[in-house]
């Protein structure tokens, strides 16, 4: 089977998302601007929800135990010399840590000591360990890869569609992109607890791992191929982007080809998790199962 030739660059299924702040003086981490729907979340939860920890002692002793976590926020302004060991230890662990107005940690828990954590509502998966499981079921391998999904509901929904349509599991990038989170957790209505999810450090990188171990990987943009004259049988990548970029262009150049949806109404676009959902039933439908 010969590759396709290189993909068109275009359009995509759209979703919104807000300037990026700029580092606060003497902080040396990234600091986006944290999206309005986690801080929405934060506000609405109980303080002692198992997924967020406030204070200095219980999130330092969850970065020495490993526990997997979203995010760090970090109150606007000069951390004591413990505030700096502790986003060292974030830091190191790969661990989001964004900047944020200490009102907006307020609104949260007033007691927070300058900083809150948001720990994953499931752990994480490893990439291979998802390959391994399905080849222990000699099945062709398919994978759901999302870059740039902002929104937990649509990363829960996105989740759900792929356990129901059978996928073997689910990729997200570390930045810039919705984590497991509560919100994503109830969008996904229980697939979590059988839907393995992978978080990597490189969405590229592990695009091409999956070229290697044998996936074509195949990207959703509006001037692919039309999807349901596309063969899409056989191990494979699906790549979703976010609605308002779309796939991100280095992203869109590791694709092996490039699939569309028809679009027969006056609204250009899909919300992405509806896109998402249609393509995986397209594929379980090649599939003859």
């Amino acid at each position: 089977m010969e590759r396709p030739g290189k993909p068109h660059h275009g359009g995509a299924y759209r979703s919104e998302s807000g300037p990026r702040r700029r580092p606060a003086e003497g902080y040396d981490y990234e600091a986006p601007e944290i999206p309005e729907e986690l801080v929405a979340e934060f506000s609405n939860a109980p303080v002692d929800n198992e997924h967020i920890l406030a204070g200095r002692n219980p999130i330092r002793e969850a970065l020495r135990a490993g526990r997997p976590m979203e995010k760090l926020l970090v109150a606007d302004g000069d951390l004591s010399g413990a505030g700096r060991e502790i986003v060292k230890l974030a830091k190191a662990q790969n661990v989001v840590v964004q900047v944020v107005d200490r009102s907006r940690l307020d609104q949260i828990y007033p007691a927070h000591q300058g900083m809150l954590a948001y720990v994953a509502a499931v752990p994480y998966t490893p990439l291979e360990d998802i390959l391994a499981a399905a080849r222990a079921k000699g099945e062709d391998p398919f994978v759901v890869v999302l870059d740039g999904i902002t929104d937990p509901h649509n990363l829960g929904a996105i989740i759900r569609s792929a356990e129901c349509a059978g996928a073997h599991g689910v990729v997200i990038p570390e930045r810039r992109a919705a984590g497991l989170s509560p919100a994503a957790a109830k969008a996904a209505a229980g697939a979590l607890n059988h839907m393995p999810v992978a978080r990597v450090n490189n969405l590229n990188r592990a695009l091409e791992e999956l070229k290697a171990a044998g996936l074509w990987v195949t990207g959703a943009a509006m001037d692919g191929a039309d999807a349901y004259a596309t063969d899409l049988t056989g191990p494979v990548a699906l790549v979703i982007g976010s609605e308002g970029d779309g796939i991100s262009r280095l992203t869109l150049e590791k694709c092996d080809r490039v699939v569309s949806l028809p679009v027969r109404g006056h609204i250009d676009s899909l919300n992405a998790s509806v896109a998402a959902g249609i393509l995986m039933y397209e594929i379980v439908r090649q599939r003859g199962s």
